[in-house]
């Protein structure tokens, strides 16, 4: 299936049929790239990947999936490149566009990723921005699809702030059918203005919750964040104070559905947003989580990258 955008930046950007593609290939994948069966489909291809934040599991399985395609990568920080700075974002992308065949990007402003996308011929993927983290998510689909048969009609529960991943996890609600509820202290929500951005007219089964008890009864996966994101440090002691009632412990997983299943998207502060007992516990899936970061966006790379090969 040929995407309909040339860069991934957002979930909201691509139907369900499409983003239902990039979880197909994923799941196709998989087996055969734990198996050293998979095709190189993507020979001779270089991925650029761009960071401005630390990173463990983004750049690991950006790197690892470009090259079980067949192609390779190159790292960069912004020493190298000072984009915005010492660089303009259209002369980068017009520049890396005629050396490499992708770019990914892992920032903290999402219109640097859009000026960056709108100025390369090459695709664009967003590993990660202070809005936005849809490979994430999109890999946590997968992970439910692994566990529960589907994502359709579940009831997930995002216990911490309106951050980049609970974003993404709206716009996936936007296209597919399932409850998604956000619990947090007033003031942590989602942004009202994004919130309607994204439902806009249609029919969203979203809900924020501020009582976490009340939240988490039913749900079928709980899902926890850090309380206090990079940036966000300076606000530290506030969030641990404001966030205290929020922690995922063996008592509040125990209002979940029994066969609830335990996400995170790593690194956790374990001891804050949740315990030892849960992370490491008979609910919790977080280490396939993570892993599936490499398979779907090697499917997505895959996809956004044109071949001659059959995917």
């Amino acid at each position: 299936m040929k995407l309909s955008k040339k860069d991934f930046l957002s979930l909201g950007d691509f139907s369900r049929e499409e983003l239902r593609a990039i979880l197909d290939l994923g799941l196709k994948q998989k087996p055969l790239a734990r198996e050293f069966k998979l095709e190189p489909t993507h020979p001779g291809r270089v991925l650029a990947c761009l960071f401005h934040k630390p990173s463990l599991r983004t750049r690991i399985s950006f790197e690892v999936a470009i090259r079980q395609l067949g192609g390779s990568s190159l790292y960069l920080t912004d020493k190298e490149i000072g984009i915005g700075s010492r660089e303009a974002p259209q002369d980068v992308g017009e520049v890396l566009s005629r050396y490499v065949d992708g770019i990914m990007i892992r920032t903290f402003d999402q219109k640097l990723v859009e000026e960056l996308a709108e100025n390369s011929s090459v695709p664009v993927i967003n590993g990660l921005t202070d809005r936005l983290h849809p490979c994430q998510v999109l890999g946590d689909i997968m992970t439910i699809i692994e566990h529960r048969g589907g994502i359709e009609g579940k009831k997930v529960v995002f216990v911490g702030d309106g951050n980049n991943v609970a974003s993404s996890w709206l716009n996936a609600a936007a296209k597919f059918p399932f409850k998604l509820v956000l619990t947090s202290p007033a003031g942590y929500a989602l942004e009202e203005s994004f919130v309607r951005d994204v439902i806009g007219g249609g029919e969203v089964d979203y809900q924020w919750i501020e009582d976490p008890r009340e939240a988490l009864t039913g749900a079928d996966v709980v899902y926890g964040d850090v309380w206090t994101s990079m940036g966000q440090e300076k606000e530290k002691e506030q969030r641990l104070k404001a966030f205290r009632k929020y922690q995922i412990n063996e008592e509040i997983m125990g209002l979940a559905d029994k066969d609830a299943l335990f996400m995170h998207c790593l690194p956790a502060h374990r001891g804050e947003e949740v315990t030892d007992a849960v992370i490491d516990g008979p609910h919790s899936v977080v280490y396939d989580e993570a892993e599936n970061r490499l398979h779907i966006q090697r499917a997505i790379i895959a996809l956004l990258m044109p071949t001659d090969k059959e995917l």
